[in-house]
């Protein structure tokens, strides 16, 4: 006889990890399904001269005692195992400008954030303790944001956007850019961005800021070393190839590329939303629908690069930086022109094992579009599928690293010379390991003239099959936690899911 589990997650993001594991404490049979030769999605790591770098997870927040990300943690069995150093309290984020020596930094605590801002805008406390006020009245809106709430959230918050919401507590440009100096966390776009996305996204950073000392994929191994403690299957290189309907238009099984077949009562996809669509076969769903997901626009890609530093070369700093060229380039970067890119990159710094003043390794990120690299796209490139771009590409991101780190060098003069070896990764990187429609960073843009577009029921036409992951609602590791629970809603009822979060909120 086959073999039938209750639920199949089908990719192993942190949203199908979640999904599986939230549905395996509850006694169902689960399997989850990974094409790649690592799970995890953005959790990945990769290991370049004996060092490790992160692909998408370079910081988490709400990890205090108490806060959100904890108890979701909590809950999974995960939080006591995380290894983790705090980000400098006050200054987790410093925002930094061409021209301007001054570090604006953003610090853990609500009342800390106000007060080391007041220190450089001593007139504009008032607007601070506003801003800050307001981000949590618009995060409260949302009730599983704090685990349980009641209600739902008022639509018409939605529809507040961000850009002009910062301009509406101080009429301060610097402060406003500054305010706006970490959006490079949701790629904000010029008066598009929704306020809730801002909010959503900054507020658990401010209550807390940590570091994965061992990379963002220790969430996932710890996710699945949970799955299996609660008797759940997980397979790698096990990508689907194809989805099996019975004549009730009920999916039964899939197929995977290596000529294995699974069975379910329930199905999960945590891949993305456009390839799920033509996975299933776009026959099964409704026009209209097919046309919402076809009109999104995916969020930008990126580029990065990592630099390997000379041992005790370079101050490691415990932070981040958001740099940019001036002030106006903050919200306004997807249509960057070639001589001026890099407009802005976000750098983070990884602490020598040995030396921990100093850094051993460095992280720079910044924009990129997909079209860039778009001569290339026919080419794919993993760990288990190797097909090699060609010259002229590793010549193309040579060329744009050099570019790079001439724009960090203005910040830090002759980085240069401690710069050991440095290795790229590209928006086709992205695509090809995340599995991003191409190479969003941050699933699809959302507009606060029409955000209820972008927001994409959890729950299918087909009665079965059901979504999570970043392309679905929020990103991010709390935003793609809390939507993985709404799924599980879904198949559980909301009424079970608040008694278990509940349980945790109670634990002294």
């Amino acid at each position: 006889m086959e073999k039938e589990y209750d639920i199949l997650v089908i990719g192993s993001g942190l949203g199908g990890l979640v999904s599986a594991l939230v549905l395996a404490k509850e006694g169902l049979k689960v399997c989850v399904l990974e094409k790649n030769n690592q799970y995890g999605g953005n959790l990945q790591t990769f290991s370049r001269d004996k060092l490790l770098f992160d692909t998408g997870v370079h910081y988490l927040g709400g990890l205090s005692e108490g806060q959100n990300l904890y108890q979701y943690f909590t809950y999974l069995g995960i939080m006591d195992g995380l290894s983790l150093k705090k980000l400098d309290e006050n200054g987790f984020d410093k925002i930094t400008f061409e021209n301007d020596e001054i570090e604006y930094p953003h610090s853990q605590g609500y009342e800390n954030f106000v007060e080391q801002l007041s220190k450089i805008f001593p007139e504009e406390r008032e607007n601070l303790e506003k801003y800050i006020q307001e981000i949590q009245n618009v995060c409260n809106e949302f009730p599983r944001y704090n685990l349980v709430g009641k209600g739902k959230y008022n639509d018409e918050i939605l529809y507040i956007n961000a850009q002009e919401f910062i301009e509406s507590v101080t009429p301060n440009k610097k402060l406003q850019a500054v305010l706006s100096g970490s959006n490079f966390l949701y790629a904000g776009i010029e008066n598009k961005t929704p306020l809730y996305v801002h909010a959503l996204t900054v507020n658990s950073y401010i209550q807390s800021s940590y570091k994965c000392t061992s990379g963002g994929s220790q969430i996932s191994k710890l996710l699945i070393k949970q799955l299996r403690k609660y008797g759940a299957e997980v397979y790698k290189h096990s990508e689907v190839s194809e989805m099996v309907f019975d004549e009730n238009n009920l999916l039964r099984s899939v197929k995977t590329k290596n000529e294995k077949e699974f069975f379910a009562k329930k199905f999960i996809s945590n891949i993305e939303i456009r390839t799920t669509l033509e996975l299933v076969g776009l026959e099964h769903f409704r026009k209209s629908f097919i046309k919402r997901v076809y009109d999104l626009e995916p969020v930008i890609s990126c580029f990065s690069i990592y630099l390997i530093l000379k041992p005790e070369a370079f101050r490691h700093f415990n932070f981040n930086y958001y740099h940019y060229k001036s002030e106006d380039l903050v919200w306004d970067k997807s249509h960057c022109s070639e001589e001026l890119w890099p407009e802005c990159y976000m750098l983070s710094s990884t602490a020598s094992k040995h030396h921990p003043e100093y850094s051993e390794s460095l992280t720079a990120i910044t924009y990129m579009s997909f079209d860039e690299v778009k001569e290339w796209e026919n080419s794919f490139h993993t760990v288990v599928e190797k097909d090699e771009r060609g010259k002229e590409y590793e010549e193309f991101k040579h060329r744009k690293a050099e570019k790079f780190i001439d724009e960090i060098e203005k910040k830090f003069p002759k980085i240069r010379s401690v710069i050991k070896s440095f290795h790229t990764s590209s928006p086709l990187s992205y695509r090809d390991y995340i599995g991003g429609y191409k190479g969003n960073m941050y699933g699809y843009v959302k507009d606060s003239a029409n955000p209820l577009k972008t927001i994409i029921s959890p729950r299918t036409k087909i009665d079965n099959l059901y979504l999570t992951g970043q392309s679905v609602n929020m990103h991010g590791i709390l935003g793609v936690t809390i939507g993985a629970f709404v799924t599980c809603s879904e198949i559980l009822g909301k009424e079970l899911i608040d008694e278990r979060l509940m349980e945790v909120i109670n634990q002294k």
